[in-house]
């Protein structure tokens, strides 16, 4: 018997790139209202990490700095 493959493994930022071409009339008040919720939550997080990012490599570049 035959397996099919794997389907291909979405490359990085795919899902948001798909999630930004949603038709957004197709959405109601309140799903609306929770998307705005979930990608301000998403800004917050991406935030973050690139403040721990930035710090560490600001700390490495001390560190090495002659």
């Amino acid at each position: 018997m035959l397996e099919e493959p794997p389907p291909p493994k979405r490359g990085r930022g795919e899902a948001l790139r798909e999630a930004l071409r949603e038709d957004l009339d197709l959405f109601g008040v309140e799903e609306l209202s929770e998307r705005i919720e979930d990608l301000e939550a998403e800004i917050a997080r991406v935030r973050g990490h690139l403040e721990r990012k930035r710090s560490g490599r600001a700390a490495a570049d001390a560190l090495f700095k002659r």
